[in-house]
């Protein structure tokens, strides 16, 4: 970003909105310790599966199809492994970079830290077998890009739910053995959300270790894409992937798991994928829905209680001024993350934008880093 721009999103911010929530922060010059924890990478064998999956099961995952194979498309699978180009602002070569151009770009940006997680879908598009070993490889590469590199990444392990119970047992070994902390899933699993109790292996697992699972959204389940497919994009960032993580989270929240664990943490990428905004009327209709209709189980809290007490939220992609204040009227300082979304995103807009934002050095070192350390224990 240019020096003008920065000044020009400086002002905007201090002048904004943003004002009702702190000082006018935005001409400080306070130094930042930044750790982005929704940062992306890709392994050459899990865009070898994609590419096949595409060319042999497309029915499979007609959100994953349509999508990724329309972007995939516009390049050769040789060209990409070969030279790594980049696709559009798919960022591929900087996605599969886990070393020297991945942190040049962090300090040409000022980001101490990046939390990497293996880029949507990951291998939830596989069968288990499939699925599984993928997940092992991706881990085994992500440990030892982190230690060639301690003191930039740290990393969440890539799990496949389509076998639960291997899926937990890799959870285990990816922190114990391999040094990761925590766990990346890419929203349904064909079509399956974790609130499935067969799926709760995962979450006991989680929770035994202590460790955050990141919510990281996709495209909508093959019986809800659809109607978003009409206009290309809308499945995806634009919309379809905020609804997939918010329903994800809800059915969560819905489900009871947080009364069995009630110190699971999970992580929400996009200032929250729009629940912050929708708290008060999910807690009301869903008191009335299940005054008519009794639900399964009863819950100890309303929704509202486990998403400030059970979720963190991250800015990932998000720069923009009114959601982050409403994320910090309504989650406070402790429970926002810093993320920047690389490579789909780059990174010295988010930082201009937090060190613009007008909230306290405090707050802001805490959405920086100090959040971070605690929850992915760094």
């Amino acid at each position: 970003m240019s020096v003008s721009r920065r000044s020009l999103l400086q002002a905007s911010l201090s002048a904004g909105a943003l004002s009702a929530a702190g000082p006018a922060l935005g001409a400080s010059q306070t130094k930042y310790k930044r750790i982005a924890v929704e940062e992306a990478f890709m392994t050459r064998d899990l865009l070898q599966a994609q590419k096949k999956l595409l060319a042999e099961n497309p029915q499979d995952e007609p959100g994953f199809t349509q999508f990724w194979g329309t972007m995939m498309g516009s390049i050769s699978f040789f060209d990409m492994l070969q030279e790594m180009a980049g696709i559009g602002g798919l960022g591929l070569k900087k996605a599969m970079d886990l070393g020297r151009g991945r942190i040049k770009a962090m300090d040409a940006a000022g980001i101490d830290v990046q939390v990497l997680s293996v880029t949507s879908p990951g291998v939830q598009i596989y069968d288990a077998e499939q699925g599984s070993d993928l997940a092992q490889s991706i881990n085994e590469q992500l440990s030892k890009a982190v230690n060639k590199h301690p003191d930039r990444f740290a990393g969440l392990a890539a799990i496949a739910p389509q076998n639960p119970a291997g899926a937990a047992q890799e959870l285990e070994r990816a922190v114990v053995q391999l040094g990761l902390k925590g766990a990346i899933v890419n929203s349904h699993t064909k079509g399956e959300f974790l609130d499935e109790k067969k799926f709760w292996i995962i979450f006991e697992k989680a929770h035994e270790l202590d460790v955050p699972i990141y919510i990281h959204p996709r495209t909508p389940a093959p019986d809800m894409v659809k109607p978003f497919q009409k206009y290309f994009g809308l499945e995806a960032a634009a919309f379809g992937f905020p609804v997939d993580a918010s329903l994800h989270a809800l059915r969560l929240i819905l489900s009871g798991v947080f009364d069995d664990y009630p110190r699971l943490k999970i992580v929400l990428g996009h200032m929250g994928e729009g629940l912050p905004f929708w708290l008060p009327r999910i807690d009301k209709k869903m008191a009335l829905f299940q005054s008519i209709k009794a639900p399964a189980r009863t819950l100890r809290k309303k929704p509202s209680e486990y998403f400030r007490e059970n979720f963190y939220i991250t800015t990932s992609g998000m720069n923009y001024e009114h959601p982050l204040a409403l994320a910090h009227k309504v989650m406070g300082p402790d429970r926002i993350l810093f993320a920047v979304d690389y490579p789909f995103e780059e990174s010295e807009e988010p930082v201009a934008f937090m060190d613009a934002a007008p909230f306290s050095d405090e707050d802001k070192r805490k959405m920086y880093h100090k959040n971070a350390e605690k929850v992915f224990k760094l």
